[in-house]
């Protein structure tokens, strides 16, 4: 389109101000990728391969994914976007403490980055006229991190995630817009040889350096998978309940990471320090309740209690560990109930190894 020139906003003072405008919104970085035709073939492979699993989305409107204009007819730049969510001073999880990845712990992060891309698209709109965009906040076939490396936001680590000299503790978003802007330079790559994170991945979910085979990966198997989880697997995931960060927290470029300064993203509901046996006694309305406005709310109670059943048989076997899950043994739903009997038989097959209760 041809920017509103009353204000002399030529395409670099105009990407400037974006930046300005989207440092006011909170976001750490924003950069400026082309809308052309992105290099598909290695995600073609990864469908192919059947990685995905049960997320079906991934393999529709591939056109869309790795052509920004099919996505939103008449896009010529589009600006990406960094919002930083480590919290800080996380408490050490105990052996009987639910592990819950760091993004979920405070609010749904797609709400707080939607609203906060339509108030920078706003802003753009007051200073230069109308133009055409989209908003999107992990809610479209975009091809975020590949867009994130384009725009000099950062390079794809060998565990797939987005990652900077700041970490990698960060949500992406997107502006596709019509507006004619200088495109930025691609941060070139800065892993070396470091394969810590492939290394620590307790499910081996890494066929490869940037190849994740979503079907072993403990973030996959509680959040995006509906069904019964292998067993073979499960006593890899641990107490691990939503999702899984050992991939980010051994990452050396991590040690950097700076805290979060946006509200939203500061831990709710005790959920850093929360016992399993606790979270497992919740009815669907207290879990409906406590977790609105949550990201885990999405997964609803009955996969709530399947993720909480293999923490508990991974769990200590205490007696009060054994009790709460023998609470749920007749459960109405027959996953709950699979997850249950797998959990009680951890603690038959050693019985002898049942700790005493605390006192």
């Amino acid at each position: 389109m041809i920017v509103n020139m009353a204000h002399d906003w030529s395409p670099i003072r105009l990407k400037q101000a974006i930046r300005q405008w989207g440092r006011e919104q909170g976001f750490t970085a924003v950069g400026f990728a082309p809308a052309e035709p992105l290099d598909g073939e290695a995600y073609l492979r990864w469908l192919e391969s059947g990685c995905h699993g049960d997320m079906d989305y991934m393999a529709r409107n591939i056109d869309k994914r790795s052509r920004p204009a099919e996505l939103v007819p008449g896009a010529l730049t589009i600006i990406s976007v960094r919002l930083d969510y480590a919290p800080a001073g996380l408490p050490e999880p105990g052996p009987e403490t639910a592990v819950i990845s760091r993004y979920a712990l405070g609010r749904d992060y797609h709400k707080v980055m939607r609203n906060r891309l339509q108030k920078l698209a706003e802003r753009i709109e007051t200073e230069i006229g109308p133009y055409t965009y989209r908003a999107f906040a992990d809610s479209a076939p975009v091809m975020e991190v590949e867009l994130a490396r384009l725009a000099g936001l950062g390079w794809r680590g060998k565990h797939t995630l987005l990652l900077s000299r700041s970490g990698s503790w960060y949500f992406l978003g997107e502006l596709y817009t019509d507006l004619a802007l200088p495109a930025d330079a691609p941060e070139r790559e800065h892993c070396g040889r470091c394969t810590a994170c492939l290394d620590v991945c307790p499910t081996a979910a890494f066929v490869a350096p940037y190849v994740l085979d979503a079907r072993r990966c403990i973030s996959y198997l509680t959040i995006e998978h509906p069904g019964a989880i292998p067993e073979a697997l499960r006593p890899l995931m641990g107490t691990r309940i939503y999702g899984c960060d050992d991939c980010q927290l051994v990452c050396p470029w991590n040690r950097f990471a700076q805290p979060s300064e946006i509200p939203d993203f500061g831990t709710r509901n005790g959920l850093d320090q929360s016992p399993l046996a606790s979270l497992f006694t919740w009815t669907e309305q207290e879990f409906d309740d406590r977790l609105a406005g949550s990201p885990i709310r999405r997964i609803g109670h009955e996969r709530w209690l399947r993720n909480i059943a293999v923490a508990l048989g991974n769990a200590p076997r205490t007696k009060a560990n054994r009790q709460v899950l023998l609470s749920r043994r007749d459960h109405s739903s027959a996953l709950v109930r699979e997850h249950v009997a797998w959990a009680l038989g951890q603690f038959d097959t050693m019985a002898t190894a049942i700790s005493p209760d605390p006192t």
